[in-house]
């Protein structure tokens, strides 16, 4: 019986994972890619939805079989353990202090299209974007899923508007250039566009809340997968189209440069409100997630009880409110560490994919048949995403053995102190 009210349908599913997936990433990463690898990103987005398909069928699979306010975290402790669990909640946890930080920082750099803002400004709109999202989070879910659904309408329009405009695909441009040369520039590409397909994992946290888990879950996870892969790969091929890249210090800007000359100064304010908008679609999603891990460990009592209290909606409120202030206690270390977003996204990716790999090896040990061996290659492939983020992958890897070792010793601290 789910423990959370059941509210979200098949299309509000779709909507949520899909902008939780577009949102930071789709106004920026394409650009990002198209540095690192020009031409032959186009062959790396078809080599990253191949390699995400395989993960997402498994996450469905599972989702569809146990759904849990726990999410990923829940699914590794069924399959290893509650001491995994935690730690993988703690590792998923220790996104906040860089993944959210760039999402933030994508967010309000939209603004600087439309007003002159300095560092302080722009602090000040990622916190108020964090109240808005705790506002909307207290909430009934379906309210998120109506918001988000029309933000999805919103940016798959732009990208056809886009493409209408610019009357692409352009004749001499092939939409899948020969790779002669190029095979070796494809990791580098591979390691910023991982973090476009970030979000399956924390849409695994709402699946106790669909009203039919067993069909729209799985369904809305690969329809979701599948639509921003598309939109993904629509943007990229204007970008190089119009060769609106080039330097990792402009690439945030763009496609607003894109659109802006394509549709002239018209375009500076719709480029601003819908890019602020997708990134704020997608950061509420994971935060909306993180909130409901927490509750779910609280509602088990592995945390303190006063953070399993629902309000009069019925969602975790307190929860949410404890990611909240986390959330705006790392954007102001970040702003005063300077981070940059490029530096943000790759360490973050680590996190993201130990993640993704910890829960395809629950998947071998959970589920059976042709699930199983496709779990197991979900597992591989993650491995090999984990090998391609080198040294960038080292945050992620060494807070994990960090927090095994600690849970390991707590462990042997109880066990001593009740043998004594």
């Amino acid at each position: 019986m789910s423990r959370l009210n059941k509210e979200l349908g098949l299309l509000q599913g779709i909507a949520l994972l899909s902008t939780s997936l577009l949102g930071t990433g789709i106004f920026v990463v394409p650009a990002l890619a198209a540095t690192a690898a020009g031409e032959a990103s186009l062959w790396a987005w078809l080599m990253l939805i191949a390699l995400v398909l395989p993960v997402a069928f498994t996450f469905a699979q599972l989702g569809k079989r146990f759904p849990h306010a726990g999410g990923a975290p829940h699914l590794i402790g069924r399959a290893f353990g509650l001491r995994m669990e935690s730690v993988s909640a703690l590792l998923f946890l220790a996104v906040l202090p860089v993944g959210l930080p760039a999402a933030l920082h994508i967010a309000s750099g939209f603004w600087l299209a439309l007003f002159d803002l300095d560092r302080s400004d722009l602090l000040i709109i990622e916190l108020a974007t964090l109240g808005a999202i705790l506002l909307l989070g207290q909430r009934p879910p379906r309210a998120s899923g109506l918001l988000q659904g029309l933000i999805a309408v919103a940016i798959v329009a732009s990208v056809a508007l886009i493409w209408w405009m610019g009357d692409l695909p352009h004749a001499e441009q092939p939409l899948l250039p020969a790779l002669d040369g190029q095979w070796h520039l494809l990791p580098t590409a591979l390691g910023v566009m991982f973090w476009c397909f970030v979000g399956i994992e924390a849409f695994t946290h709402l699946g106790e809340e669909f009203k039919h888990p067993q069909r729209d879950f799985p369904l809305a996870l690969l329809l979701g997968v599948l639509l921003a892969g598309l939109v993904y790969w629509a943007c990229s091929v204007a970008v190089l189209s119009f060769a609106t890249y080039g330097d990792v210090h402009s690439d945030t800007t763009a496609l607003p440069r894109l659109f802006e000359q394509l549709l002239g100064e018209r375009a500076r304010v719709l480029v601003a409100v819908l890019g602020y908008l997708a990134c704020f679609a997608s950061m509420n999603v994971y935060i909306q997630g993180f909130a409901r891990l927490i509750w779910s460990l609280a509602d088990e009592g592995r945390l303190p009880a006063r953070l399993a209290v629902r309000n009069a909606h019925g969602v975790p409120g307190r929860a949410l409110l404890l990611v909240v202030i986390s959330c705006a206690l790392c954007a102001l270390l970040s702003a005063v560490l300077q981070l940059s977003v490029d530096d943000l996204i790759r360490y973050a990716n680590g996190n993201f994919v130990l993640i993704y790999l910890l829960s395809m090896a629950a998947g071998w040990s959970l589920l059976h048949g042709i699930w199983r061996l496709l779990a197991g290659l979900s597992a591989v492939l993650c491995s090999a995403v984990l090998v391609m983020l080198g040294s960038d992958a080292l945050y992620a890897v060494a807070l994990f053995a960090v927090l095994l070792l600690l849970s390991h010793l707590r462990d042997r601290h109880k066990a001593l102190a009740q043998g004594g």
